[in-house]
Protein backbone atom coordinates (compact mmCIF):
# COMPACT_ATOMS: atom_id res chain seq x y z
CA UNK A 1 0.00 0.00 0.00
CA UNK A 2 2.96 2.40 0.78
CA UNK A 3 4.48 1.27 -2.58
CA UNK A 4 1.29 2.20 -4.11
CA UNK A 5 0.90 5.30 -2.61
CA UNK A 6 4.49 6.73 -3.62
CA UNK A 7 4.03 5.64 -7.04
CA UNK A 8 0.46 8.13 -7.12
CA UNK A 9 2.38 10.83 -5.33
CA UNK A 10 5.52 10.84 -8.57
CA UNK A 11 2.61 11.01 -11.05
CA UNK A 12 1.22 14.14 -9.61
CA UNK A 13 4.11 15.46 -8.71
CA UNK A 14 4.45 15.49 -13.06
CA UNK A 15 0.77 16.80 -13.37
CA UNK A 16 1.62 19.75 -10.81
CA UNK A 17 5.22 20.86 -12.91
CA UNK A 18 3.38 20.41 -16.32
CA UNK A 19 0.38 22.56 -14.69
CA UNK A 20 2.40 25.25 -13.65
CA UNK A 21 4.51 25.40 -16.52
CA UNK A 22 1.48 25.70 -18.59
CA UNK A 23 0.43 28.41 -16.36
CA UNK A 24 3.50 30.52 -17.28
CA UNK A 25 2.71 30.21 -20.55
CA UNK A 26 -0.57 31.42 -19.83
CA UNK A 27 0.89 34.06 -17.39
CA UNK A 28 3.08 35.38 -19.92
CA UNK A 29 0.12 35.23 -22.75
CA UNK A 30 -1.45 37.82 -21.20
CA UNK A 31 0.81 40.01 -19.50
CA UNK A 32 4.20 40.33 -22.23
CA UNK A 33 3.59 37.69 -25.13
CA UNK A 34 4.52 39.96 -28.70
CA UNK A 35 0.67 39.66 -30.14
CA UNK A 36 2.31 37.64 -33.49
CA UNK A 37 3.09 34.37 -30.67
CA UNK A 38 -0.46 33.45 -30.21
CA UNK A 39 -1.44 31.12 -32.37
CA UNK A 40 2.01 29.21 -31.83
CA UNK A 41 1.16 29.56 -28.08
CA UNK A 42 -1.75 28.22 -28.47
CA UNK A 43 -0.05 24.92 -29.75
CA UNK A 44 2.44 25.03 -26.95
CA UNK A 45 -0.55 25.58 -23.86
CA UNK A 46 -2.50 22.67 -25.70
CA UNK A 47 1.02 20.51 -25.91
CA UNK A 48 1.29 20.82 -22.32
CA UNK A 49 -2.38 20.24 -21.67
CA UNK A 50 -2.48 17.12 -23.51
CA UNK A 51 0.48 15.78 -21.32
CA UNK A 52 -1.72 16.95 -18.10
CA UNK A 53 -4.57 14.86 -19.48
CA UNK A 54 -2.11 11.78 -20.49
CA UNK A 55 -0.84 11.45 -16.80
CA UNK A 56 -4.25 11.99 -14.95
CA UNK A 57 -5.87 9.50 -16.91
CA UNK A 58 -2.91 6.87 -17.35
CA UNK A 59 -4.47 3.16 -16.80
CA UNK A 60 -1.88 3.13 -14.37
CA UNK A 61 -3.62 5.55 -11.96
CA UNK A 62 -7.17 3.62 -11.76
CA UNK A 63 -4.87 0.48 -10.43
CA UNK A 64 -2.98 2.23 -8.24
CA UNK A 65 -6.52 4.02 -6.83
CA UNK A 66 -8.14 0.45 -6.73
CA UNK A 67 -4.76 -1.02 -4.84
CA UNK A 68 -5.21 1.79 -2.09
CA UNK A 69 -9.23 1.01 -1.80
CA UNK A 70 -11.02 3.97 -3.66
CA UNK A 71 -14.05 3.17 -5.16
CA UNK A 72 -17.40 5.63 -6.07
CA UNK A 73 -19.14 4.90 -2.80
CA UNK A 74 -15.40 5.36 -0.99
CA UNK A 75 -13.31 7.81 -2.76
CA UNK A 76 -11.06 8.01 0.39
CA UNK A 77 -9.37 4.68 0.09
CA UNK A 78 -8.87 2.56 3.14
CA UNK A 79 -9.34 3.60 6.33
CA UNK A 80 -6.24 2.48 7.78
CA UNK A 81 -4.45 5.75 6.04
CA UNK A 82 -3.68 8.91 7.58
CA UNK A 83 -5.70 11.59 6.94
CA UNK A 84 -4.12 13.48 4.44
CA UNK A 85 -3.09 10.16 2.54
CA UNK A 86 -7.08 9.86 2.73
CA UNK A 87 -7.77 13.44 1.44
CA UNK A 88 -4.80 13.36 -1.49
CA UNK A 89 -6.70 9.63 -2.55
CA UNK A 90 -9.68 11.38 -2.40
CA UNK A 91 -9.15 14.22 -4.61
CA UNK A 92 -6.94 12.59 -6.85
CA UNK A 93 -9.87 9.74 -7.58
CA UNK A 94 -12.03 12.46 -8.28
CA UNK A 95 -9.46 14.28 -10.95
CA UNK A 96 -8.84 10.83 -12.69
CA UNK A 97 -12.27 9.59 -12.77
CA UNK A 98 -13.45 12.69 -13.98
CA UNK A 99 -10.79 13.47 -16.50
CA UNK A 100 -10.51 9.31 -18.24
CA UNK A 101 -14.53 10.21 -19.61
CA UNK A 102 -12.67 13.45 -21.59
CA UNK A 103 -11.03 11.87 -24.60
CA UNK A 104 -7.20 13.64 -24.80
CA UNK A 105 -8.13 14.91 -28.37
CA UNK A 106 -11.39 17.10 -26.90
CA UNK A 107 -8.63 18.44 -23.80
CA UNK A 108 -6.32 19.42 -26.69
CA UNK A 109 -9.22 20.98 -28.92
CA UNK A 110 -10.57 22.87 -26.39
CA UNK A 111 -7.35 24.31 -24.70
CA UNK A 112 -5.98 25.05 -28.60
CA UNK A 113 -9.37 27.10 -29.35
CA UNK A 114 -9.50 28.80 -25.76
CA UNK A 115 -5.82 30.43 -25.91
CA UNK A 116 -6.74 31.53 -28.85
CA UNK A 117 -10.17 33.13 -28.15
CA UNK A 118 -8.52 34.88 -25.25
CA UNK A 119 -6.39 36.51 -27.41
CA UNK A 120 -9.14 37.29 -29.75
CA UNK A 121 -11.16 38.38 -27.28
CA UNK A 122 -9.02 41.22 -25.99
CA UNK A 123 -8.96 42.54 -29.46
CA UNK A 124 -12.54 42.24 -29.64
CA UNK A 125 -13.18 44.47 -26.41
CA UNK A 126 -10.55 46.65 -27.60
CA UNK A 127 -12.78 47.68 -30.34
CA UNK A 128 -15.75 46.70 -28.57
CA UNK A 129 -16.28 44.17 -31.63
CA UNK A 130 -18.59 41.30 -30.36
CA UNK A 131 -18.28 39.40 -34.31
CA UNK A 132 -14.48 39.34 -33.84
CA UNK A 133 -15.70 36.81 -30.89
CA UNK A 134 -18.72 35.09 -31.51
CA UNK A 135 -16.97 32.70 -33.75
CA UNK A 136 -14.26 31.61 -31.11
CA UNK A 137 -17.64 31.58 -27.91
CA UNK A 138 -19.44 29.10 -30.60
CA UNK A 139 -17.11 27.05 -31.16
CA UNK A 140 -16.40 26.87 -26.92
CA UNK A 141 -19.48 25.84 -26.15
CA UNK A 142 -19.82 23.65 -28.76
CA UNK A 143 -16.34 21.92 -27.27
CA UNK A 144 -18.40 22.34 -23.49
CA UNK A 145 -21.54 20.44 -24.66
CA UNK A 146 -19.45 17.73 -25.72
CA UNK A 147 -17.95 17.67 -22.08
CA UNK A 148 -20.49 17.60 -20.58
CA UNK A 149 -22.10 14.81 -22.49
CA UNK A 150 -18.70 13.18 -22.15
CA UNK A 151 -18.83 13.71 -17.93
CA UNK A 152 -22.63 12.99 -17.50
CA UNK A 153 -25.80 14.83 -16.06
CA UNK A 154 -28.87 13.84 -14.56
CA UNK A 155 -30.91 17.35 -14.68
CA UNK A 156 -28.99 19.92 -16.47
CA UNK A 157 -25.97 19.79 -18.91
CA UNK A 158 -24.45 22.66 -16.69
CA UNK A 159 -24.12 20.67 -13.71
CA UNK A 160 -20.53 18.91 -14.98
CA UNK A 161 -19.69 22.56 -16.11
CA UNK A 162 -20.54 23.96 -12.54
CA UNK A 163 -18.90 20.59 -10.78
CA UNK A 164 -15.49 21.61 -12.38
CA UNK A 165 -15.19 24.96 -10.01
CA UNK A 166 -18.12 24.11 -7.12
CA UNK A 167 -17.11 19.64 -6.34
CA UNK A 168 -20.65 18.67 -5.59
CA UNK A 169 -22.66 21.46 -5.96
CA UNK A 170 -25.66 21.10 -8.73
CA UNK A 171 -27.20 23.82 -11.04
CA UNK A 172 -30.42 23.53 -8.98
CA UNK A 173 -28.69 24.06 -5.78
CA UNK A 174 -27.22 27.47 -7.01
CA UNK A 175 -30.72 28.26 -8.15
CA UNK A 176 -32.15 28.03 -4.45
CA UNK A 177 -29.07 29.82 -3.42
CA UNK A 178 -29.84 32.82 -5.42
CA UNK A 179 -33.51 32.28 -4.85
CA UNK A 180 -32.94 33.12 -1.40
CA UNK A 181 -30.35 35.80 -2.03
CA UNK A 182 -32.63 37.77 -4.50
CA UNK A 183 -35.20 39.38 -2.21
CA UNK A 184 -33.45 40.55 0.79
CA UNK A 185 -30.92 42.33 -1.99
CA UNK A 186 -34.19 43.53 -3.71
CA UNK A 187 -35.24 45.31 -0.73
CA UNK A 188 -32.15 46.65 0.56
CA UNK A 189 -31.83 48.52 -2.69
CA UNK A 190 -35.03 49.75 -2.35
CA UNK A 191 -34.53 51.17 1.05
CA UNK A 192 -30.78 52.33 0.00
CA UNK A 193 -32.66 54.22 -2.91
CA UNK A 194 -35.91 55.67 -1.02
CA UNK A 195 -33.72 57.05 1.73
CA UNK A 196 -32.87 61.08 1.71
CA UNK A 197 -29.07 60.12 2.39
CA UNK A 198 -26.90 60.78 -0.51
CA UNK A 199 -23.51 59.77 -1.06
CA UNK A 200 -21.34 61.94 -3.40
CA UNK A 201 -18.42 60.20 -5.13
CA UNK A 202 -17.02 62.43 -7.02
CA UNK A 203 -14.00 62.26 -5.04
CA UNK A 204 -13.36 59.25 -6.74
CA UNK A 205 -13.59 60.27 -10.23
CA UNK A 206 -10.49 62.85 -9.74
CA UNK A 207 -7.09 62.45 -11.93
CA UNK A 208 -5.62 59.31 -9.76
CA UNK A 209 -2.30 58.82 -11.88
CA UNK A 210 -1.56 55.23 -12.79
CA UNK A 211 2.01 55.82 -11.63
CA UNK A 212 1.05 56.62 -7.67
CA UNK A 213 -1.66 54.09 -7.90
CA UNK A 214 0.91 51.75 -8.85
CA UNK A 215 3.17 52.88 -5.90
CA UNK A 216 0.00 52.84 -3.51
CA UNK A 217 -1.07 49.10 -4.72
CA UNK A 218 2.45 48.43 -3.60
CA UNK A 219 2.54 49.57 0.22
CA UNK A 220 -0.96 47.84 0.93
CA UNK A 221 0.51 44.88 -0.63
CA UNK A 222 3.26 44.78 1.69
CA UNK A 223 0.87 45.60 4.74
CA UNK A 224 -1.31 42.21 3.90
CA UNK A 225 2.18 41.11 4.04
CA UNK A 226 2.16 39.31 0.16
CA UNK A 227 5.86 38.28 -0.20
CA UNK A 228 7.34 39.76 -3.49
CA UNK A 229 10.26 37.14 -3.17
CA UNK A 230 7.45 34.66 -4.08
CA UNK A 231 5.10 36.70 -6.47
CA UNK A 232 4.85 39.99 -8.52
CA UNK A 233 2.20 42.32 -9.63
CA UNK A 234 1.66 43.30 -12.92
CA UNK A 235 -0.82 44.89 -15.62
CA UNK A 236 -3.41 42.81 -18.14
CA UNK A 237 -6.51 43.49 -19.73
CA UNK A 238 -8.42 41.54 -16.97
CA UNK A 239 -6.89 41.37 -13.84
CA UNK A 240 -6.34 37.80 -12.60
CA UNK A 241 -4.02 35.62 -9.92
CA UNK A 242 -2.05 32.25 -11.26
CA UNK A 243 0.26 29.80 -9.37
CA UNK A 244 3.73 29.70 -11.73
CA UNK A 245 4.88 27.15 -8.38
CA UNK A 246 4.82 26.52 -4.83
CA UNK A 247 6.69 30.07 -4.55
CA UNK A 248 5.55 31.60 -7.16
CA UNK A 249 2.32 33.21 -7.25
CA UNK A 250 1.65 36.04 -10.08
CA UNK A 251 -1.09 39.26 -9.32
CA UNK A 252 -2.13 41.38 -11.95
CA UNK A 253 -4.42 44.86 -12.16
CA UNK A 254 -5.27 47.47 -14.46
CA UNK A 255 -5.82 51.33 -14.23
CA UNK A 256 -7.81 53.69 -14.78
CA UNK A 257 -6.85 56.79 -13.89
CA UNK A 258 -10.42 58.36 -13.92
CA UNK A 259 -11.78 56.06 -11.13
CA UNK A 260 -9.38 55.14 -8.69
CA UNK A 261 -11.25 52.10 -6.88
CA UNK A 262 -10.65 49.81 -10.70
CA UNK A 263 -6.88 49.68 -9.26
CA UNK A 264 -6.85 49.47 -5.69
CA UNK A 265 -9.85 47.11 -5.07
CA UNK A 266 -8.91 44.94 -8.03
CA UNK A 267 -5.33 44.51 -6.56
CA UNK A 268 -6.23 43.64 -2.82
CA UNK A 269 -8.74 41.04 -4.39
CA UNK A 270 -6.15 39.50 -6.36
CA UNK A 271 -3.90 39.86 -3.31
CA UNK A 272 -6.64 37.70 -1.44
CA UNK A 273 -6.37 35.12 -4.10
CA UNK A 274 -2.68 35.42 -4.00
CA UNK A 275 -2.12 35.16 -0.08
CA UNK A 276 -4.36 31.57 -0.17
CA UNK A 277 -2.16 30.30 -2.84
CA UNK A 278 0.75 31.05 -0.50
CA UNK A 279 -0.57 30.03 2.38
CA UNK A 280 -0.65 26.37 2.21
CA UNK A 281 0.91 24.08 4.98
CA UNK A 282 4.47 22.88 3.79
CA UNK A 283 2.89 18.97 3.71
CA UNK A 284 0.26 19.54 0.65
CA UNK A 285 2.88 22.34 -1.03
CA UNK A 286 3.28 20.74 -5.06
CA UNK A 287 0.20 18.32 -4.59
CA UNK A 288 -2.90 18.15 -5.45
CA UNK A 289 -4.21 19.19 -2.11
CA UNK A 290 -2.26 22.25 -2.40
CA UNK A 291 -5.28 23.71 -4.00
CA UNK A 292 -8.16 25.61 -3.16
CA UNK A 293 -11.19 23.42 -1.51
CA UNK A 294 -13.41 25.27 -4.30
CA UNK A 295 -13.47 28.30 -6.28
CA UNK A 296 -16.28 29.69 -3.71
CA UNK A 297 -13.32 29.05 -0.82
CA UNK A 298 -11.06 31.06 -3.16
CA UNK A 299 -13.31 33.68 -4.16
CA UNK A 300 -14.27 34.45 -0.50
CA UNK A 301 -10.46 35.18 0.58
CA UNK A 302 -10.31 37.74 -2.27
CA UNK A 303 -14.15 38.97 -1.09
CA UNK A 304 -13.01 39.14 2.30
CA UNK A 305 -9.89 41.03 1.73
CA UNK A 306 -11.66 43.45 -0.95
CA UNK A 307 -14.68 44.72 0.69
CA UNK A 308 -14.98 43.02 4.89
CA UNK A 309 -11.66 44.40 4.88
CA UNK A 310 -11.04 47.07 1.75
CA UNK A 311 -14.21 48.91 2.07
CA UNK A 312 -14.43 48.88 5.97
CA UNK A 313 -14.22 52.41 7.78
CA UNK A 314 -11.09 51.06 10.28
CA UNK A 315 -9.62 50.25 7.42
CA UNK A 316 -9.12 53.80 6.10
CA UNK A 317 -8.85 55.35 9.39
CA UNK A 318 -5.32 53.55 9.19
CA UNK A 319 -4.73 53.74 5.50
CA UNK A 320 -6.48 56.96 4.47
CA UNK A 321 -3.76 59.25 5.52
CA UNK A 322 -1.42 57.56 3.53
CA UNK A 323 -3.59 57.70 0.73
CA UNK A 324 -3.88 61.54 0.82
CA UNK A 325 0.53 61.63 1.41
CA UNK A 326 0.32 59.80 -2.43
CA UNK A 327 -2.52 61.78 -3.91
CA UNK A 328 -2.38 65.59 -2.01
CA UNK A 329 -4.22 67.71 -4.32
CA UNK A 330 -6.77 64.97 -5.52
CA UNK A 331 -7.35 64.36 -2.10
CA UNK A 332 -6.66 67.31 -0.67
CA UNK A 333 -10.06 68.53 1.34
CA UNK A 334 -11.18 65.11 1.78
CA UNK A 335 -11.28 62.89 5.11
CA UNK A 336 -11.63 59.63 5.60
CA UNK A 337 -15.83 59.23 6.74
CA UNK A 338 -16.23 60.97 3.27
CA UNK A 339 -13.78 58.85 1.16
CA UNK A 340 -15.44 56.06 3.08
CA UNK A 341 -18.80 56.62 2.06
CA UNK A 342 -17.73 57.72 -1.34
CA UNK A 343 -16.08 53.79 -2.25
CA UNK A 344 -19.46 52.07 -0.55
CA UNK A 345 -21.23 54.08 -2.66
CA UNK A 346 -24.52 52.38 -3.90
CA UNK A 347 -25.72 52.64 -7.58
CA UNK A 348 -26.09 50.45 -10.59
CA UNK A 349 -23.20 49.83 -12.85
CA UNK A 350 -22.71 48.27 -16.30
CA UNK A 351 -19.20 46.83 -15.24
CA UNK A 352 -18.57 44.03 -12.92
CA UNK A 353 -15.67 44.63 -11.46
CA UNK A 354 -16.86 47.45 -10.27
CA UNK A 355 -19.65 46.79 -9.05
CA UNK A 356 -20.88 48.20 -5.23
CA UNK A 357 -21.63 45.01 -2.48
CA UNK A 358 -24.90 45.62 -3.00
CA UNK A 359 -25.65 45.41 -6.41
CA UNK A 360 -23.13 43.08 -7.18
CA UNK A 361 -24.79 39.68 -7.07
CA UNK A 362 -27.06 40.99 -10.00
CA UNK A 363 -24.48 41.03 -12.03
CA UNK A 364 -23.83 37.36 -11.46
CA UNK A 365 -27.37 35.99 -11.65
CA UNK A 366 -27.29 38.04 -15.45
CA UNK A 367 -24.37 36.13 -16.44
CA UNK A 368 -25.65 32.94 -14.58
CA UNK A 369 -28.59 32.76 -16.37
CA UNK A 370 -27.48 33.82 -19.80
CA UNK A 371 -24.90 31.05 -19.53
CA UNK A 372 -27.00 28.29 -18.90
CA UNK A 373 -29.32 29.45 -21.62
CA UNK A 374 -26.19 29.47 -23.73
CA UNK A 375 -25.63 25.64 -22.60
CA UNK A 376 -29.18 24.62 -22.89
CA UNK A 377 -29.18 26.33 -26.52
CA UNK A 378 -32.24 28.27 -25.55
CA UNK A 379 -30.00 31.46 -26.31
CA UNK A 380 -27.61 31.83 -29.63
CA UNK A 381 -24.39 32.91 -29.45
CA UNK A 382 -25.60 35.80 -32.14
CA UNK A 383 -28.52 37.26 -29.85
CA UNK A 384 -26.03 37.06 -27.11
CA UNK A 385 -25.14 41.05 -26.93
CA UNK A 386 -28.99 42.10 -27.14
CA UNK A 387 -29.99 39.29 -24.26
CA UNK A 388 -27.08 40.99 -22.05
CA UNK A 389 -28.55 44.56 -23.03
CA UNK A 390 -32.22 42.93 -21.70
CA UNK A 391 -30.86 41.00 -19.25
CA UNK A 392 -29.23 44.39 -17.62
CA UNK A 393 -32.09 46.47 -17.75
CA UNK A 394 -33.98 43.71 -16.18
CA UNK A 395 -31.71 43.68 -13.11
CA UNK A 396 -30.00 46.37 -12.80
CA UNK A 397 -32.15 49.07 -14.58
CA UNK A 398 -29.56 50.19 -17.09
CA UNK A 399 -28.67 48.96 -20.22
CA UNK A 400 -24.69 48.47 -22.08
CA UNK A 401 -24.03 51.48 -24.73
CA UNK A 402 -21.58 48.95 -26.12
CA UNK A 403 -20.13 45.23 -26.38
CA UNK A 404 -17.28 46.11 -24.14
CA UNK A 405 -19.11 47.19 -21.36
CA UNK A 406 -21.82 44.42 -22.07
CA UNK A 407 -20.99 40.79 -23.18
CA UNK A 408 -17.60 41.42 -23.87
CA UNK A 409 -16.30 42.64 -20.39
CA UNK A 410 -15.40 39.53 -18.75
CA UNK A 411 -12.50 37.08 -20.31
CA UNK A 412 -14.04 34.21 -18.61
CA UNK A 413 -15.92 32.89 -21.58
CA UNK A 414 -13.14 33.07 -24.09
CA UNK A 415 -11.59 30.55 -21.37
CA UNK A 416 -14.39 27.91 -21.56
CA UNK A 417 -15.22 28.89 -17.80
CA UNK A 418 -18.63 28.42 -17.76
CA UNK A 419 -19.88 27.80 -14.31
CA UNK A 420 -17.01 29.50 -12.78
CA UNK A 421 -19.51 33.12 -12.26
CA UNK A 422 -21.93 31.26 -9.59
CA UNK A 423 -18.45 30.84 -7.47
CA UNK A 424 -18.71 34.90 -6.83
CA UNK A 425 -21.72 34.93 -5.34
CA UNK A 426 -20.92 31.62 -3.15
CA UNK A 427 -17.81 33.33 -2.43
CA UNK A 428 -19.34 36.52 -1.18
CA UNK A 429 -21.02 34.35 1.18
CA UNK A 430 -18.49 32.47 2.80
CA UNK A 431 -16.51 35.50 3.01
CA UNK A 432 -19.55 37.14 5.29
CA UNK A 433 -19.62 33.98 7.25
CA UNK A 434 -15.89 33.43 8.03
CA UNK A 435 -15.28 37.32 9.01
CA UNK A 436 -18.20 37.17 11.58
CA UNK A 437 -16.38 34.03 12.98
CA UNK A 438 -13.16 35.94 12.64
CA UNK A 439 -14.46 39.24 14.28
CA UNK A 440 -15.71 37.10 16.97
CA UNK A 441 -12.59 35.87 18.04
CA UNK A 442 -10.74 38.49 17.53
CA UNK A 443 -12.41 41.17 19.09
CA UNK A 444 -9.67 43.78 18.99
CA UNK A 445 -9.87 43.40 15.05
CA UNK A 446 -10.95 46.74 14.20
CA UNK A 447 -8.80 48.86 16.34
CA UNK A 448 -5.75 46.96 14.81
CA UNK A 449 -7.19 47.94 11.18
CA UNK A 450 -7.38 51.43 12.62
CA UNK A 451 -4.14 51.41 13.26
CA UNK A 452 -2.95 50.14 9.87
CA UNK A 453 -2.36 46.56 11.75
CA UNK A 454 -3.44 44.11 8.61
CA UNK A 455 -1.17 40.96 10.44
CA UNK A 456 -4.00 39.50 12.17
CA UNK A 457 -6.16 38.65 9.42
CA UNK A 458 -3.57 37.01 7.62
CA UNK A 459 -2.50 35.32 10.26
CA UNK A 460 -6.43 33.71 11.30
CA UNK A 461 -7.27 32.96 7.28
CA UNK A 462 -3.64 31.31 7.21
CA UNK A 463 -4.70 29.31 10.61
CA UNK A 464 -7.59 28.47 9.61
CA UNK A 465 -8.42 28.39 5.77
CA UNK A 466 -4.92 28.59 3.87
CA UNK A 467 -3.03 25.96 5.36
CA UNK A 468 -5.66 23.03 4.70
CA UNK A 469 -5.56 23.64 0.92
CA UNK A 470 -8.04 20.98 -0.45
CA UNK A 471 -8.27 18.46 2.44
CA UNK A 472 -11.40 18.89 3.23
CA UNK A 473 -14.36 19.59 1.09
CA UNK A 474 -15.57 23.15 0.64
CA UNK A 475 -18.74 22.30 3.23
CA UNK A 476 -16.80 20.71 5.68
CA UNK A 477 -14.21 23.37 5.55
CA UNK A 478 -17.08 26.10 6.74
CA UNK A 479 -18.34 23.75 9.40
CA UNK A 480 -15.05 23.28 10.90
CA UNK A 481 -14.17 27.09 10.95
CA UNK A 482 -17.45 28.47 11.35
CA UNK A 483 -19.60 25.59 13.75
CA UNK A 484 -22.02 25.27 10.59
CA UNK A 485 -22.24 25.28 7.04
CA UNK A 486 -23.24 27.63 4.73
CA UNK A 487 -25.66 30.13 5.65
CA UNK A 488 -26.52 33.41 3.55
CA UNK A 489 -28.17 35.00 6.71
CA UNK A 490 -24.15 35.76 7.30
CA UNK A 491 -23.98 38.31 4.06
CA UNK A 492 -27.62 39.89 4.42
CA UNK A 493 -27.07 40.69 7.71
CA UNK A 494 -23.47 42.16 6.99
CA UNK A 495 -25.14 44.40 3.92
CA UNK A 496 -27.84 45.46 6.36
CA UNK A 497 -25.95 46.78 9.20
CA UNK A 498 -23.08 48.31 7.05
CA UNK A 499 -25.25 49.81 4.76
CA UNK A 500 -28.28 50.96 6.66
CA UNK A 501 -25.04 52.36 8.76
CA UNK A 502 -24.59 54.35 5.41
CA UNK A 503 -28.08 55.19 4.38
CA UNK A 504 -29.29 56.01 8.03
CA UNK A 505 -32.36 53.39 7.65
Amino acid sequence: MEKALKQLREIDKEIVLLAHTAALLGWDQETYMPAKALYERSEQIALLQGMVHERITNPQCAELLAELGATPENPSGNAGLSELERAFIRETFRRHTRAAKIPQSLVVEMAKTTSVAQGVWIQARKASDFKLFQPHLEKIITLLKQIADCLGYTDSAYDPLLDEYEPWMTCREVEEVFSRLKEPLVQLVQQIVASKQRIDDTVLTHRFSADKQAEFNLFVLKAMNFEFERGRLDVSAHPFTTTLGMDDVRLTTRYNEKYFPTSLFGTIHESGHGLYELGFAEEIKGTLLGNAASLGIHESQSRLWENMVGRSLSFWKGFFPQLKRFFPEALNNVEYGQFYRAINCVKPSLVRVEADEVTYNLHIILRFELEKKLISGELVVEDLPQAWKQESKNLLGIEPENHAQGCLQDIHWSMGAFGYFPTYTLGNLYAAQFYDTLCREQPGLERELAQGNLKPVRRWLEENIHCHGAVYPAGELCQRVTGEQLNPRFFIEYLQKKYGALYDF
